[in-house]
């Protein structure tokens, strides 16, 4: 029996687990996936009665909202994410990314809007893993004002001094911290459940929310106000993408399995608990979440959401780093210094710029807001705008490779659709109280990923017209017959139908050939990773060069001498120790009227300047690299 091609990935992969290993991707998963949305309790239920209460607070309003909070965490959770897109993964691995190759594989080429999209897609999780820290650290840290009023005035420095050393112990890697992870956001969940069950008594009609009608009637009685109240709720979905997002590292099941017997139970029941409190006792809307715990407990509930906090933010700063090594691979951004933190987990990487530029975002985020109300408004838009980006994927995708009905891709998608383009609307209600913050990140991000793309594709440009084609090179070095010297040099080129610009100035300046030629492409595939049977394609142009183009999935690492061991066994004959690996260093020139804007020349020249050596990330030995330069006017 032949498999479909076009169905979507078997709904029980990961069901081949042994019990132990099963359990321990659980465990995993609910310590790095559910770090987010686990922690959303601290500020959703608060933030969401707040906005309902304008007017005063009502026992109707308060049923209306934790209604939505549980039944948006139904839907859009659920339904949306644990049910359907989950199905939709490129070998395994999730994300807007992931989710774009698979479009542009189903169409059979990338569209401009399609690059558009996935493009808005990056920046908006960017800009989210800048405020999430700051947003949930800020709100476990305010626990401390309960505790003791007086220190009301130290949140702020403790909250700079946790996300200080976070980001300082970044290129450590997580490997030595992950074990601790799991089993500390398992007590997290406990913990919250049993407050929530405990105080459900206070007021047991509380239960009465379950039923969807009270959300529906909140939302019609208060008509446009009802908007201002949604942007608040969706607070309680903002860990949401992460599901997706993660998938590769845990797989389908285990995420699943941890959704449906742990976290989702404890959200619902802790969203339950805070609103039979404030039913019961209306003054604790003000900090539902702290106020279940008794006195006694309110100092290790406040030590324990600040570990849960900082637990959800490295999950988030780990994508991050996951997400710009993506888009460097595909092109969409220079390269970027990638560290491996790891022997045995590749995925476990740290980039320094990227991890430079959020902890000065992140700190300027809590320096300016000051709290995590006031930070509330600048949360959500991010992350409602790269949820509907993976709804209109998801639809694009149900119908051209999964081959849907139209009818049934709409009647599935549309409503989710309809419902998280509302939450965005409600989100952007909140721009000018702080809105802007993640509005002004995704514009910067949108502009330099469209600066380095057109940029590089101008200069790709040029530099073709300048060049000879490779057939008349070769035509060009019968005839001239230059001095032949052993061993083999490596030419690496984007182009490779034009003769390298490296391997031009070695013969006009050196006056020799090497005795065997390889002219190598890098190309990065529209799958995660690539197998070594189809990582080179070699095709053999005379007796003294050979061309071979590389393939490496968009979350593998280049590693070109790696890939060269693998033509060896195919019977390509040379010796790595004696082979030169000769790159062309562009350098830019900035001249008026040429293909770039003004103001985006200086923006690409900025960007070329900041990007990492091709030694390093192509994995090159760096005692045998020769550096030939050439000048571009931009």
């Amino acid at each position: 029996m032949t498999a479909d091609p076009n169905a979507p990935a078997d709904e029980n992969a990961g069901a081949g687990h042994a019990p132990k290993k099963l359990a321990a991707l659980v465990l995993g998963c609910i310590g790095v996936v559910y770090g987010d949305i686990g922690t959303s309790p601290l500020y959703a239920m608060r933030e969401s009665l707040r906005a309902a209460s304008r007017n005063g607070l009502e026992r109707e309003d308060v049923l209306g909202v934790i209604s939505l909070l549980i039944w948006t965490l139904i839907l859009i959770v659920t339904v949306k994410y644990v049910i359907l897109v989950m199905r939709a993964d490129n070998r395994g691995e999730g994300g807007t990314l992931s989710l774009v190759a698979l479009v542009q594989q189903a169409l059979g080429r990338r569209p401009g809007w399609l690059l558009a999209v996935g493009v808005i897609g990056i920046s908006l999780f960017f800009g989210d893993a800048i405020i999430t820290p700051a947003m949930s650290v800020l709100s476990a840290v305010e626990g401390m004002s309960l505790v003791a009023p007086a220190l009301d005035s130290i949140v702020v420095p403790v909250t700079l001094a946790i996300i200080c050393g976070l980001f300082v112990v970044q290129n450590k890697g997580t490997g030595r911290v992950a074990a601790f992870f799991g089993p500390i956001m398992v007590l997290w969940f406990v913990v919250m459940a049993a407050m929530g069950l405990y105080h459900i008594g206070d007021d047991i009609s509380i239960l009465a929310a379950l039923n969807p009608w009270h959300a529906a009637r909140f939302l019609v009685s208060e008509g446009y106000a009802a908007l201002i109240v949604l942007g608040s709720v969706f607070l309680a979905v903002t860990g949401g993408e992460a599901l997706y997002a993660d998938m590769g590292h845990f797989g389908r099941r285990p995420i699943r399995i941890a959704w449906s017997v742990l976290v989702f139970p404890a959200l619902t029941l802790s969203y339950l608990g805070q609103g039979a409190l404030v039913l019961d006792r209306p003054e604790t809307a003000d900090n539902p979440f702290f106020l279940m715990a008794p006195d006694w407990m309110l100092l290790p509930l406040v030590i324990l959401a600040t570990m849960a906090t900082v637990i959800a933010s490295q999950a988030v700063i780990s994508g991050a780093f996951s997400m710009m090594q993506q888009a460097t691979q595909m092109g969409l951004l220079p390269r970027l210094e990638i560290r491996h933190t790891s022997q045995i987990q590749a995925g476990q990487i740290y980039l320094p710029k990227v991890n430079g530029i959020l902890t000065f975002g992140v700190l300027a985020l809590v320096l300016t807001f000051g709290s995590s109300s006031s930070l509330a408004s600048a949360y959500g838009i991010a992350v409602t705008g790269d949820m509907v980006i993976t709804s209109i994927l998801a639809f694009v995708l149900f119908l051209h490779a999964w081959k849907w009905p139209l009818w049934r891709v709409v009647a599935v998608m549309v409503p989710i659709l309809l419902l998280e383009t509302l939450f965005l609307g409600a989100n952007l209600l909140k721009v000018v109280d702080g809105g802007y913050v993640p509005i002004l990140m995704a514009a910067t991000m949108c502009v330099l990923i469209w600066t380095w793309v057109r940029g590089t594709r101008y200069v790709q440009r040029k530099a073709h017209a300048t060049s000879v084609a490779l057939t008349a090179f070769l035509q060009m070095l019968a005839k001239s017959k230059p001095v032949s010297v052993p061993g083999t040099a490596v030419f690496l080129t984007s182009d490779p139908d034009m003769a390298p610009s490296a391997l031009m100035h070695n013969i006009k300046h050196n006056r020799v050939l090497h005795a065997q030629n390889l002219i190598v492409k890098v190309e990065v595939a529209t799958t995660p990773n690539v197998p070594d049977a189809d990582r080179l394609t070699i095709d053999r142009l005379n007796e003294s060069f050979i061309r071979i183009t590389m393939t490496f999935g968009y979350m593998e690492m280049p590693n070109v001498p790696r890939a060269l061991a693998l033509a060896r066994k195919r019977g390509l004959k040379f010796d790595i120790m004696t082979t030169s690996f000769f790159l062309n260093r562009r350098t830019f020139k900035a001249t008026s009227n040429q293909g770039l804007n003004f103001w985006q020349e200086r923006i690409f020249l900025w960007m070329t300047r900041g990007a990492s050596d091709a030694t390093d990330f192509y994995r090159l030995p760096s005692n045998r690299v020769v550096e030939m330069g050439q000048q571009l006017a931009i």
